[in-house]
């Protein structure tokens, strides 16, 4: 089991639950940010995500431009099924979230002075 799976099924529901508005705005001071933060980081371990398994069925995948019935390799349908099992980024980014493992800052600086 890779380190990126062993570390994002350790510890995550696969259900979605509701979350205390308050809470997400706590950490930042405005609730927009806080979400915009979860929603860049789901979509770094989708991404993350979404290569480890490519690079997992590419040992399987045949280069053969034949016609040919494909074989249903077993290892390949479990590698699947795992990956289907994970619990969704957004929820997974949500967790680390609220455990305080997203670092994120703000740019003081304004772009238009």
């Amino acid at each position: 089991m890779s380190k990126l799976r062993r570390q994002h099924s350790y510890n995550t529901n696969n259900s979605v639950e509701t979350r205390s508005l308050l809470r997400i705005k706590q950490k930042t001071g405005n609730l927009y940010e806080s979400i915009a933060i979860i929603a860049k980081r789901s979509s770094q371990i989708n991404i993350a995500l979404k290569e480890e398994l490519h690079s997992k069925l590419d040992e399987f995948a045949s280069h053969t431009d034949s016609l040919e019935e494909i074989h249903e390799n077993k290892e390949q349908i479990e590698i699947s099924r795992a990956y289907e099992r994970m619990p969704n980024s957004a929820l997974l980014a949500t967790q680390e979230f609220f455990d305080d493992k997203i670092y994120f800052r703000k740019n003081d600086q304004d772009l238009f002075s």
